[in-house]
């Protein structure tokens, strides 16, 4: 394809692929077209001005790589940041949040929230997230609005919530979102979320997740976050979470199991053997104290496993070479083995690997010609990033979100030189600081 042919060339710079071979290309173009990668080669010598695409980024000095997924989040949280920081979870959650969200929750706050959570993760690299919260639809709507990649989830609870007061009525609202948003896919992916097995019956469950096979959904659910809904599991059932949710027959390759810090031997058996795949978040558990994830033998018993940061009420923030820079050390120092969770299986969780997790990999997650151009640079002209001997190295353990220059959704420039193009910052943050302000009053 010619160069004229082309809505965006990508000039100079370090690819990344990320693609199963884990190519590394110097001095690099990258054509795209349509939202499409059609094109990567090596440059030689400089692009012609006669012969020139729509828009040239000079990408000289950068490194160029998927743009990050984040397989778990709960956006509109960001209102709650800070709120109520260092308590135990349950106190958190139950005396803290849960009354936070039921008396601030409404459209008008997830819309603005959501939006301000998708600025914070533009300029951090993240090019996707998978969001669980009340009124999805506000919030696949502001993605919609700025141009991020959604997996949005309607979430379930066996108790009345603030988009749905009378629980009987969650079913029928959800199949009107997935009915709503599922011609929206690629860009908008509606998915189902069961908050956990603790806040769900056994029908809702079972009943969420038939409605999620008929319309071939993901489904999701935090699972084993903390040690004590072991307990609360065998009490009710008898029997822990993982085979409880096995013997109800919930468990697939379209299931995405969230957290998973207390899993057996026997729980990673049965994960594996159905296929589930799990959403790894240790920022979040290592503040509430939840507990630690064993993703090394997860992935070691061929468990996909993608990367997130949870909410920001309980991280504090959506930056995921952060969480990337966690997950990698915290697994070295919990079983006293450097060599465990190495930079590149990290890289690959938060992208190629969060891909797959979210059934998203034919289209993103790795730099490859015939794939949607989700794509992020990096400025490497920092004194904390040089110099240079590992790029998978530096990306993990010594990069973070604000060393993103330019990041591209779906082949739209969406942040340039770490202005968000898409976005009004400054009135999305006045608007949620006036909600800050309602809840400061309480």
């Amino acid at each position: 394809m010619r160069h004229t042919d082309l809505d965006i060339l990508i000039s100079g710079g370090t690819l990344l692929a990320m693609s199963e071979q884990m190519n590394i290309i110097e001095n690099c173009l990258i054509g795209i077209k349509d939202g499409v990668i059609v094109s990567i080669q090596t440059k030689n010598g400089q692009v012609s001005s006669g012969n020139s695409p729509k828009e040239i980024i000079d990408a000289s000095g950068c490194v160029i790589m998927p743009g990050l997924i984040n397989t778990h989040t709960h956006l509109p949280m960001v209102a709650f940041r800070g709120k109520a920081d260092d308590l135990p979870l349950m106190e958190w959650l139950h005396n803290h949040i849960f009354p936070l969200e039921a008396r601030f929750v409404n459209k008008t706050m997830v819309y603005e929230s959501a939006m301000m959570a998708m600025a914070e993760m533009m300029l951090s690299g993240t090019t996707t997230f998978c969001d669980a919260y009340f009124f999805e639809a506000s919030i696949a709507e502001a993605a919609q609005a700025c141009g991020m990649r959604a997996v949005a989830a309607q979430g379930f609870a066996d108790f009345a919530t603030p988009d749905n007061p009378k629980y009987e009525k969650m079913m029928a609202a959800a199949d009107r979102f997935v009915n709503c948003w599922k011609s929206y896919a690629p860009m908008i992916t509606p998915a189902f979320f069961c908050h956990s097995p603790y806040t769900c019956s056994s029908s809702t469950l079972v009943n969420v997740k038939k409605a999620a096979r008929e319309a071939g959904i993901l489904y999701l659910t935090h699972l084993l976050e903390q040690r004590d809904e072991i307990e609360i599991i065998e009490k009710r059932y008898g029997k822990q979470p993982v085979r409880h949710l096995y013997d109800l027959g919930v468990l697939d390759e379209n299931t995405v199991a969230v957290h998973c810090n207390w899993l057996t031997k026997e729980d990673m058996k049965i994960l594996a053997d159905t296929g589930v795949g799990v959403s790894h978040n240790p920022e979040s558990s290592m503040k509430l104290a939840a507990g630690v994830a064993p993703v090394a033998e997860m992935l070691e018993r061929k468990i996909n496993v993608g990367l997130g940061t949870d909410g920001a009420a309980s991280n504090n923030d959506l930056d995921m070479f952060r969480e990337m820079d966690s997950a990698a050390k915290i697994h070295k120092v919990m079983s006293l083995n450097p060599t465990v969770m190495s930079a590149p299986e990290v890289l690959q969780m938060a992208t190629s690997g969060g891909a797959k997790l979210l059934k998203l990999d034919h289209l993103i997650g790795s730099i490859e010609v015939g794939k949607r151009a989700d794509i992020i640079l990096i400025d490497m002209n920092q004194p904390h990033l040089s110099p240079v001997y590992n790029y998978y190295s530096h990306l993990v353990y010594a990069a973070r979100g604000a060393d993103v220059k330019t990041s591209i959704i779906d082949g739209k420039i969406v942040m340039k030189d770490r202005k968000l193009l898409t976005i009004d910052l400054p009135k999305t943050m006045d608007a949620v600081n006036q909600i800050a302000k309602q809840i400061a009053a309480q």
